[in-house]
């Protein structure tokens, strides 16, 4: 291409590229050898345009007039006519002056070289830097003063430094040079000045905008569904109006092509988004953006292509190129491929309007760019990548026609959404520069939230401001003109008169009485409040809009008009009268074609015309073909009904809003706004009447959530609103978990939950019914939500398809909570062709207690695998798992798209054998890990550890109840020592921790390292009372061995938090004191219940005045004493009104476990004799080995028993400390001094020595 470039000068391309017909003057000879300099011819003509701006004649470049004064160009040419010659110096002829002027001419000659040299290589030193920034991509204003002030010594500098650059075989250099000052230069002006400009839904009659001052940014997002829709566009957007943005990855249009650092590149992007929403706008903008040099200039050449346009070439074989120049002439000659070099972009706008196949499958493989095919085989293959492997793709669609495109042509998905609601209200203080009037139409819009919603399309907030303004003009002049003036400043609002619209039907109806009335005015002169109707014009076009909506077409050529009876010239006429209805386009180069200014007026028009056909045939419009009902004369309940029938037949909704016009203007009050128009019908309020109940009785046929939403907007625009009243009523009583509901309640519930003004953030199902009917039925309304709460429902897998479908939908779904349920593996095997598809969502699955086997892991891990980039946590607690189910969820861990960050598997049955899969398994993602209630031992514990030693990831770890005792304790211990920056929370509530288990990994907390915020040993209420035992004593009592409450006055809730600490393995106390704290018999059975369950760890016991224990208290604590397990060294009872029959049920108690009880207190409580005789039946029992008893002032008056029990037993060898001491025993005394006087007890009596232990 450089070679051929090179022999050829920069005006000779201009006029290849502008097909001149007449040779153009050149600049650089084209046979130029290697050795002769440029040559630059003369110019013929200086007032020529050049051919660089399309010129069909001979053009030479003139010297701009306004040229700096100071510095005068290089003049490479003569500028006079052919018959002028160089002045010539014949010396013969001249005199004197001539002579002498001559003379100092020659004299002064290599002064004036010199100057001129200078000049020169100043110029050009100049321009020469220029050219170095263009290559650069430094100076991009020079480009355009380059073309905006292009003159000879310009081109001529240009095209000397582009023959001296192919002479020092620079090619790239003078080909990129050339390329950014001509090929893509020009481009931009032309695309320029054919998208600043925005006809905001009028034809090209009426009067443009430049979209800079009307643009607003419109809501996309990234990611949508791929399913094929079965809604009509409208409810698309009503849905989408719900959506959280917090929840969506918003895209600039800017930004488009730009991937994050995690995605691949991207090559092809589809946007997709409803009629009118602003596709081909924000196309619109994204090009003027980059041909104003704002944004992505790294792209070299855009080129929309818009599929409408291609439709004209549908019968031609072309090749890439030749398609590319005859959209844009001024890129003849250039070569798209050369080196790589350039950054292509193709717009593919409007697929929904392209006829052709685009046969990805059948197509052959294209690569060659200039050799010609069919269209749909060039699409196909540039689409694919096989032609133009390098080029950037983006194709815009309306959503039913975008599954056109194989998914694995896309690289990234778009939607737009329209505006938001603030976006909304911009556009109308944008459009109406009285601010005034924009707040009084923004209030009245969202007075009606089905207008309101509808606003998200950009033009139907035109239509909707061209309505309410003109309203609003006119009741300002009406008010003028009768002098009214104290209503002159009513609003919408406040006038409350049938005028102002507050459905559809209405809104369309005003729409299309301003627009004629409009075009009266303009063209026929006439002013009257009345519209005169062309009733022929709107028949044919309503006959163009019926019969293309049947087949799906927005988009019409010379064919369809012909087909309906229109011929080209009465389109052009429509389109110049409706310039705001209908208009008639005029593509870049290839041709006319027609249409409506958005899809909804084309279906409003179209159920016009039915009403019309209706009017003058007596037939119905569905009927029109039908040679069954040719004779059969038909009435409006016929129209109606059929087709009220041929919507709900529709597996796309194509023909729903058509449905809602068509009964909006059956109404009487719509008719008189079309009077002289339509046959005004007294028979109209009794069709209304009939074909309500029609549509009501169709709600018995349990249809579709979209068909049965739709049918009550149908209703609401025929004024009847009575099955959502009663919903609405039940909704306000609380009472739908007990009502029986109909089919058609069952809906009007559905349109209520999805219509209501709240959003559905959070879905209950607990709040309606727990069935599976109840879910099915509302499974409209799940989709919609953000949160599923379906647990404890009963549910089976009845449910599960329907919750499969809303999964594999375009939905807002990220968590499913289905916990304590019964699915089991069959119904976990039918939700899983949701989850596995891929527009499935769901961040969270919660699947606990459902019954769920190996079976069922099986399909569970299988669609996680084909779909595993947006689930982050799943639970299955509590179902039957086992090791065999955990090593198969596991394998989710080796799929490297897997993101799964919290795994919740507590209580499933799995040992040591499953933690080792896990070590060996474990997922650099996840960041929590559940394992508590599972039998994994000390053993499984190592395996873990040796997770935690290398894991960087994880940061939360429960194990709770698992059976680990002081080993692993040690093990854990050690693991977080080598690894401690990572771990935040680990839970080891329920274990059993040993003597030290506790305080080694409590000294972790020391380690300045250690990560860990939370440790937790105990439950809730253990926690609770160990932080109400720190608060009373300043310490942990985890890492404490005596705990001295003494004299605190507990209470009820104090005991209860206390004894919830106790009964925690990891409270390890040796003591415990609680003497003087006022404990009562209902506090002693919390206390004793408490040490019941932790019995292994105490030794001591205090519980000394407390005189309230009682009967029951004493129980319960004999009952503690006899626990095998209870291991009771000391137990101190003085002062406690301990009685002599409980003491023995308290001796009872101690008989049936001596072995452990060194020390017993019971002074202080009047036992008496009989008391100490029960004490002696202990005494004597040879497992006994009591060291210390006190019987301190309690009424003993004999001691013969005591005596006789330590001299007959082995208890006297143990007993080192008897007190009898304020007792008064008599004789019997002296002969247990007696017994005693041979042993090593110190006794205390009267006078004696005297021991108190309290």
């Amino acid at each position: 291409m450089s070679e051929k470039r090179g022999k050829m000068s920069l005006s000779q391309k201009q006029s290849v590229r502008t097909d001149s017909h007449v040779s153009s003057s050149v600049s650089v000879k084209s046979d130029c050898s290697k050795d002769d300099p440029p040559y630059f011819s003369e110019k013929k003509t200086p007032s020529t345009k050049s051919v660089r701006s399309g010129s069909h004649v001979s053009s030479s470049v003139s010297v701009k007039s306004d040229w700096s004064k100071d510095i005068l160009p290089p003049n490479f040419s003569e500028k006079k006519t052919s018959s002028t010659k160089r002045v010539q110096y014949e010396t013969l002829d001249l005199d004197a002056q001539t002579h002498r002027s001559y003379k100092n001419f020659k004299d002064n000659l290599l002064q004036i070289f010199q100057d001129l040299e200078r000049k020169i290589l100043t110029f050009l030193k100049n321009e020469l830097q220029k050219f170095k920034k263009i290559l650069q991509k430094e100076d991009l204003d020079y480009l355009k003063d380059f073309n905006k002030n292009r003159c000879r010594n310009k081109e001529a500098a240009l095209d000397l430094t582009l023959y001296f650059l192919r002479e020092m075989k620079q090619d790239e250099a003078a080909d990129t040079l050339e390329d950014e000052l001509f090929f893509i230069h020009q481009l931009k002006c032309s695309l320029k000045k054919k998208y600043q400009c925005v006809f905001e839904g009028i034809a090209k009659q009426g009067d443009s905008t430049l979209l800079k001052n009307i643009y607003t940014d419109l809501y996309i997002t990234q990611g949508c569904s791929e399913q094929v829709n079965t809604e009509h566009e409208v409810r698309q957007i009503e849905v989408a109006s719900r959506r959280h943005e917090s929840q969506e990855i918003q895209v600039e249009c800017t930004n488009v092509f730009e991937a994050s650092e995690e995605d691949k590149q991207i090559r092809t992007v589809l946007t997709k988004g409803v009629a009118g929403i602003g596709k081909s706008v924000s196309v619109q903008k994204f090009v003027l953006d980059w041909a104003e040099g704002k944004e992505n200039q790294d792209i070299s050449f855009i080129f929309p292509l818009p599929f409408r346009e291609m439709n004209l070439k549908e019968q031609e074989k072309l090749s890439l190129m030749d398609l590319i120049t005859q959209f844009f002439p001024e890129t003849k000659g250039l070569n798209i491929t050369r080196r790589n070099q350039f950054k292509v972009l193709f717009i593919l706008d409007g697929l929904d309007e392209f006829r052709l196949p685009l046969n990805f499958d059948g197509n052959d493989v294209w690569s060659d760019e200039s050799s010609p095919a069919s269209l749909d085989v060039l699409l196909t293959n540039l689409i694919k990548g096989n032609l133009l492997p390098s080029a950037l793709i983006w194709i815009t669609s309306r959503p039913a026609a975008a599954s056109k495109i194989p998914p694995d042509c896309i690289d990234r998905l778009t939607e737009i959404r329209g505006f938001n609601d603030a976006q909304k209200e911009e556009y109308f203080r944008k459009r109406f520069t009285d601010e005034n009037q924009a707040k009084e139409i923004i209030d009245h819009v969202k007075q009606s939230k089905s207008l309101f919603i509808m606003c998200h399309i950009p033009v139907f907030c035109w239509i909707s401001a061209t309505v309410l303004q003109n309203i609003l003009e006119e009741k300002r002049n009406n008010v003028v003109k009768n002098n009214q003036a104290d209503d002159a400043s009513k609003t919408l609002q406040e006038s409350n008169t049938e005028d102002t619209p507050k459905t559809l039907t209405q809104m369309y109806t005003h729409f299309l009485r301003f627009q004629i009335q409009q075009s009266r005015r303009k063209y026929d002169g006439e002013h009257t409040p009345d519209v005169s109707w062309d009733k022929d014009a709107i028949f044919s076009l309503g006959k163009l809009a019926f019969d293309q909506l049947e087949r799906n077409n927005v988009i019409f050529y010379d064919t369809d008009l012909e087909a309906c009876g229109i011929d080209v010239y009465k389109a052009s006429v429509y389109s110049g009268m409706c310039t705001q209805i209908f208009k008639e386009e005029t593509g870049i180069v290839l041709g006319t074609m027609y249409c409506f200014v958005h899809l909804s007026i084309q279906e409003f028009i179209a159920a016009l015309y039915a009403h019309l056909f209706l009017d003058i045939n007596k037939k119905c419009v569905f009927d029109q073909d039908s040679t069954e009902q040719k004779n059969k004369s038909e009435n409006m309940i016929d129209l109606l009904k059929t087709a009220v029938d041929k919507a709900l037949e529709s597996d796309n909704g194509h023909l729903d809003l058509f449905l809602r016009f068509l009964l909006g203007l059956s109404l009487q009050s719509n008719q008189r706004l079309l009077q002289g128009l339509l046959t005004q019908n007294n028979r109209n309020d009794q069709s209304r009447k009939e074909i309500v109940q029609y549509i009501k009785q169709k709600f018995e046929a349990n249809l579709s959530p979209e068909r049965s939403i739709n049918l009550f907007y149908c209703l609401n625009e025929l004024n009847d609103q009575t099955l959502v009243k009663d919903i609405q009523t039940h909704l306000s009583k609380g009472s739908l978990s007990s009502a029986d509901l109909s089919p058609a309640q069952w809906s009007a519930l559905v349109f209520v939950l999805l219509t209501s003004e709240e959003e559905l953030e959070e879905f209950e199902l607990q709040k309606f019914k727990k069935s599976d009917e109840c879910l099915i039925r509302l499974s409209a309304v799940i989709k919609t939500s953000k949160r599923a709460l379906l647990n404890d429902c009963g549910l089976t897998d009845k449910s599960c398809p329907a919750l499969a479908t809303v999964l594999g939908s375009d939905t807002n779904l990220k968590e499913l909570n289905m916990n304590n349920n019964n699915l089991q593996d069959s119904g976990v095997e039918l939700l899983c062709t949701g989850l596995k598809n891929i527009n499935c969502k769901l961040e969270i699955l919660s699947l606990k207690n459902n019954c769920i086997t190996e079976g069922g892991c099986h399909v569970l891990a299988a669609a996680l695998n084909s779909n595993p980039s947006n689930l982050t946590e799943l639970d299955l607690s509590e179902n039957k798992l086992g090791n065999p189910g955990m090593k198969i969820i596991l394998t989710l861990f080796e799929n490297v798209q897997c993101r799964l960050e919290k795994l919740k598997l507590n209580c499933i049955s799995i040992t040591d054998e499953g933690c080792a899969a896990l070590a060996s398994a474990f997922n650099s993602n996840l960041r929590e890990l559940d394992l508590s209630r599972n039998q994994i031992g000390d053993s499984g514990v190592t395996e873990i550890s040796s997770l935690l030693r290398n894991s960087q990831t994880l940061q939360i770890l429960r194990l709770s109840d698992c059976s680990i005792s002081e080993e692993g304790y040690k093990a854990l211990s050690s693991a977080l020592r080598s690894n401690p920056s990572h771990l935040i929370e680990l839970d080891l509530t329920g274990n059993d921790p040993g003597p030290s288990g506790v305080k080694q990994l409590s000294d972790l907390l020391q380690d300045p390292n250690c990560q860990l915020k939370t440790l937790r040993f105990l439950g809730p209420a253990a926690d609770e009372g160990c932080q109400y035992v720190t608060g009373i004593v300043g310490k942990n009592p985890l890492l404490l061995r005596e705990l001295n409450l003494s004299e605190h006055e507990l209470g009820d809730t104090g005991v209860n938090q206390i004894s919830a600490l106790l009964q925690d393995k990891h409270c390890t106390l040796n003591t415990l004191n609680l003497c003087g704290c006022s404990i009562t018999e209902k506090q002693c059975l919390i206390l004793t219940s408490a040490l019941k369950s932790n019995p292994s760890h105490l030794r001591e016991l205090n519980l000394s005045w407390n005189e309230l224990l009682g009967d029951s208290g004493v129980k319960n604590l004999s009952d503690l004493l006899m626990n095998t397990q209870f291991k009771l060294e000391k137990l101190h009872l003085c002062r406690c009104s301990i009685t002599e029959k409980q003491c023995l049920i308290l001796t009872s108690a101690l008989k049936s476990n001596p072995s452990h009880l060194r020390e017993l207190k019971l002074s202080g409580n009047q036992i008496k004799n009989t008391g100490v005789n029960h004490l002696c039946d202990v005494l004597k029992d040879s497992r006994c080995k009591l060291e210390r008893l006190s019987l301190y002032g309690c009424g003993i008056t004999d001691v013969s028993s005591l005596t006789q029990s330590l001299t007959n037993t082995k208890a006297l060898q143990f007993l080192k400390q008897l007190d009898l001491s304020d007792n008064k025993i008599g004789d019997s005394k002296q002969k247990l001094i007696d017994v005693l006087r041979v042993s090593n007890c110190y006794l205390s009596v009267d006078g004696a020595d005297k021991y108190f232990f309290w």
